[in-house]
């Protein structure tokens, strides 16, 4: 991605470059793990987060508050995640949510509990993938986002309230489900 920011600053070498760089280097972890756990697709990842750049770079003068660009840049990838979905007329309630954060499974100390909690993980997973994606999409701004709610319905362009009771039912149903295939 450091490529791209050189790329554009080939094309324009104005105090923007400036802003768009500091605003990337902010933003592109966790814009980019927000966007392949809702595509689940590296390749189609990257090219959505590098449209996503160049847009925010092409519209930086028309944003009017640097303090929302958060806000901004979600916006823009769920858009962008569902315009790709819209083309290619695939059903957006299909996202794919298996292999969320399988990094670090197993540790040295008790690998018992590691294939147990990657188990209850995998459980967590696959009961995620079938709930409706609206729902399934509040978890994870939550949980892997780590935004607030009046963030996440500032994002999806919902009232906060309906956030939390969105992610109410997720969290409901996720346990309920959970427990009665653990049991």
């Amino acid at each position: 991605m450091s490529y791209y920011i050189y790329r554009i600053s080939l094309i324009d070498n104005s105090e923007n470059i400036v802003d768009f760089t500091l605003i990337f280097n902010r933003f592109k972890k966790k814009l980019y793990n927000y966007v392949l756990k809702m595509t689940q697709d590296i390749m189609l990842t990257e090219d959505i987060v590098q449209d996503i750049f160049l847009k925010l770079y092409q519209n930086l003068n028309r944003i009017q508050s640097k303090e929302k660009i958060n806000f901004w840049l979600f916006t823009t990838a769920r858009n962008e995640i569902y315009g790709y979905y819209r083309k290619k007329r695939i059903r957006t309630d299909q996202f794919n949510v298996d292999d969320i954060n399988e990094t670090e499974i197993f540790s040295e100390n008790n690998i018992e509990d590691d294939i147990e909690k990657k188990e209850i993980q995998d459980l967590m997973l696959n009961e995620l993938d079938k709930l409706p994606v609206e729902q399934k999409e509040v978890f994870i701004l939550k949980a892997y986002s780590g935004m607030k709610y009046s963030e996440i319905g500032i994002v999806m362009g919902i009232d906060e309230k309906l956030v939390k009771s969105r992610l109410n039912k997720v969290r409901t149903k996720l346990i309920n489900r959970i427990s009665k295939l653990i049991v």
